[in-house]
């Protein structure tokens, strides 16, 4: 298991590093993002997203759970798990429909559903650093990645070159 970890000052700089991110990603690809409230995992979907080609605005799809935005070549499966108590949900949320589908899939707050998710998947967990915020400036972030499987690892040496 690797990990690669990058800092982000910004929302743009985020929102870059997931359009590299993106760039890498291929259907079947799962990234499931941790992080509290505003720490940047919607804009990190949101540079994959570009990346991808979507022309639709991208928002974390609380509400809806599932949100399926069209690419140039792919669809982008957006998931936001952090209304449901437990796995028996997870099928009505679209999930399983989703995996191993024709487009990678981004969740945010899966983290507390890995065990169903299962390996084959890339961790992304984004971190402000309040302490290091400057007063009146948001807190710079963290996105630490770590790969649970050969696909993940490739994942990984792309962002790494």
């Amino acid at each position: 298991m690797s990990e690669l970890t990058f800092s982000s000052t910004s929302s743009g700089e985020t929102q870059a590093l997931g359009e590299r991110l993106g760039a890498l990603l291929e259907p079947g690809d799962v990234l499931v993002l941790t992080g509290d409230l505003g720490a940047g995992k919607t804009q990190l979907t949101k540079g994959i997203a570009r990346s991808m080609g979507v022309a639709d605005e991208v928002t974390s799809p609380t509400f809806a759970l599932e949100a399926v935005h069209e690419g140039a070549e792919m669809p982008l499966y957006h998931f936001d798990l952090y209304r449901l108590q437990n796995a028996d949900e997870l099928g009505d949320a679209g999930l399983w429909d989703a995996l191993g589908g024709d487009g990678p899939c981004v969740i945010e707050w899966g983290e507390q559903f890995v065990d169903e998710i299962g390996d084959e998947r890339l961790d992304v967990y984004v971190t402000r650093l309040e302490t290091q915020a400057v007063a009146g400036e948001e807190p710079p972030r963290e996105v630490r990645l770590v790969a649970h499987d050969a696909r993940g690892e490739q994942i990984l040496a792309g962002l790494a070159s």
